[in-house]
C-alpha cells in the first residue's frame, strides 16, 4: 500500500505530478488519516500557480482536508480510528490568538498539505466533522467556513445587524449562510444577476450588482435608509476597502480576509475610520479552538456548504482555470480517490 500524492514540483501548475510515497505512521500525540476530499481556496492557486514566493519545493498542496482516521499514536484519547476528521488550516495553532510561529504550520504552503491520500499531524490538529455533512462538504469548512466564522466571531455580531459580503466565492458564501443562522440581515455584491438570484435561495435579504451600481457603498446605505452596514466581509483589498469603509455604519466592523482586487495599497479616506468609529480587523483564518465552535454552530443549525463544482484531484489544473475565470459559486471541491 503506497500514498499517492500530488506534488509541486517548482513553481507553476504544469509542474504537478504524482509520486508514489510511504504511508506514514503515527507517533505519540499524532493521528494518520485517510483523506477523501479538499477544496480550492485562493491561497491553494496562488501557491499552485507559483505566486507565494515562500513556499519551498518539492511541495504537497492543498490546505483543506477531509476524511477518516486510520490509525493513532500514543495518548491520543480526542480521536479514535474511524473518526471522521478535517485537518485544521494551522496545523499549529490549537486555541488563544494568533503567533507569528503559527504561519510555519500552514498545509500546503510551510508544510506538505491535503493534496495525497494519507496525512500524519497532531491530534490536536483535528476537528471532528459535523455527522450530517459528507467528506466533500466537510472539506470546504477549514479555510473558507472558518474564515467566515471567525470574522463574524470577531466583530461580535449580534442578531438584528447588517452584515454585506462581496461576490459568491466561498468565504462570502459562508458569511451569507453563517451570518442568516444568527439572525441577520445579509446583502450580498456581484457582477452576475444569476448569481445574485442564487444567493436569495440561500437567505440574501438585499442584492447589489456592482457593475450597475459601481457605488455599490451608496447601494448599500440606501438600503439601510442611510445608516449604513454593521459588518463587511471584504475580500477584494486595495479596490473595494475604499468602498467598504464608506458603507459601513457608526461603529461599523470590517473584517479584512482578502485581496483579490490586487495586491496594493488601497486608498481610502483615513477620516471617515475615526468620524465613524469604524473598526478594521485582519483574519487570516482561525484556530482549532475556533473551527470546533464552528462546527457546533453547523450541526445545530443543520447548514450543508455549497459546492459549486467538484473535480478529481488528477484535474486540480482544470480547477484552478475555473477559479480564475471566477466562474464559480460557492466552493470548488476535489475528490481524493
Amino acid at each position: 500500500m503506497s500514498n499517492r500524492a500530488l506534488v509541486l514540483q517548482s513553481p507553476g501548475l504544469e509542474a504537478l505530478a504524482f509520486e508514489d510515497r510511504e504511508v506514514p505512521t503515527p507517533g505519540p500525540g499524532e493521528a494518520v488519516v485517510r483523506l477523501r476530499a479538499s477544496c480550492l481556496n485562493y491561497h491553494d492557486f496562488v501557491v499552485l500557480k507559483g505566486l507565494q514566493p515562500s513556499v519551498e519545493y518539492p511541495r504537497v498542496p492543498l490546505s483543506d482536508g477531509a476524511g477518516e482516521v486510520v490509525a493513532v499514536g500514543e495518548g491520543v484519547t480526542r480521536v479514535v480510528a474511524g473518526s471522521r476528521v478535517c485537518a485544521n488550516f494551522y496545523r499549529d495553532w490549537v486555541a488563544g490568538p494568533p503567533e507569528p510561529q503559527h504561519w510555519a504550520s500552514v498545509f500546503g504552503d510551510a508544510i506538505d498539505g491535503c493534496a495525497q491520500q494519507y496525512l500524519r499531524l497532531p491530534a490536536d490538529a483535528l476537528a471532528v466533522t459535523p455527522s450530517h455533512l459528507s467528506d466533500l462538504e466537510a472539506a470546504t469548512l477549514p479555510c473558507a467556513g472558518v474564515t467566515a466564522w471567525a470574522s463574524l466571531e470577531r466583530a461580535g455580531l449580534r442578531s438584528g445587524e447588517t452584515v454585506l459580503v462581496q461576490g459568491t466565492g466561498g468565504v462570502s458564501i459562508f458569511g451569507l449562510q453563517l451570518a442568516k443562522a444568527r439572525g441577520c440581515r445579509v446583502i450580498v455584491t456581484s457582477s452576475s444577476e444569476a448569481k445574485l438570484e442564487r444567493a436569495k435561495t440561500l437567505g440574501a435579504d438585499e442584492t447589489i450588482h456592482y457593475l450597475e451600481r459601481p457605488d455599490w457603498d451608496e447601494a448599500a446605505r440606501e438600503l439601510t435608509d442611510g445608516r449604513g452596514v454593521d459588518l463587511t466581509i471584504d475580500v477584494g483589498g486595495e479596490q473595494t476597502l475604499g468602498r467598504a469603509i464608506s458603507a459601513a455604519a457608526t461603529g461599523g466592523r470590517i473584517a479584512m480576509v482578502g485581496i483579490l482586487s490586487g495586491f496594493g495599497n488601497a486608498d481610502f479616506n483615513p477620516a471617515a475610520t475615526f468620524t465613524k468609529q469604524v473598526s478594521l480587523f485582519g483574519i487570516a483564518v482561525g484556530s482549532r479552538a475556533d473551527f470546533d465552535a464552528m462546527n457546533r454552530s453547523i450541526e445545530a443549525s443543520q447548514l450543508h456548504p455549497v459546492i459549486s463544482d467538484a473535480f478529481s484531484l488528477s484535474d486540480t489544473a482544470q480547477a484552478c482555470g475555473l477559479m480564475e475565470s471566477g466562474g464559480h459559486f460557492g466552493k470548488i471541491a476535489l475528490t481524493i480517490s
